[in-house]
């Protein structure tokens, strides 16, 4: 999967942190191009473009919480490493969606992980 972006080292940076994914050994600062490398394919490309983001994502990352935590716990330590809470689709029955950006402003959404829809069944 590729992202475009100003700045492909810092978003990769940003989303290492998010993922614990580690990055492409040949990796340097200043790349035009950095990878991280995922546990199975895909894996994440950071590609430096000129222009900047015009529009609304049309396909998009849904992350799930670390292992033994909830959606929301998810989305507050991914606001405390820089993402912005964008739209709000959290249901009173617990089911829902947080929408997150990322430092570039590339949305991303945050979904309840298995654990938490098997104790709600």
């Amino acid at each position: 999967m590729t992202v475009d972006c100003a700045q492909p080292y810092e978003l990769a940076e940003w989303w290492h942190q998010a993922t614990g994914w580690p990055f492409h050994e040949a990796t340097e600062k200043d790349d035009d191009e950095v990878m991280l490398m995922a546990p199975s394919e895909p894996n994440l490309l950071f590609i430096r473009v000129p222009e900047g983001r015009q529009a609304k994502n049309r396909v998009h990352f849904d992350v799930t919480a670390q292992a033994g935590g909830t959606r929301d716990q998810e989305v507050e330590r991914l606001v405390g490493l820089g993402a912005k809470q964008y739209e709000d689709h959290r249901n009173p029955d617990g089911s829902g969606w947080v929408t997150l950006l990322d430092p570039e402003g590339n949305e991303f959404c945050v979904c309840r992980g298995q654990a938490e829809r098997d104790a709600a069944s």
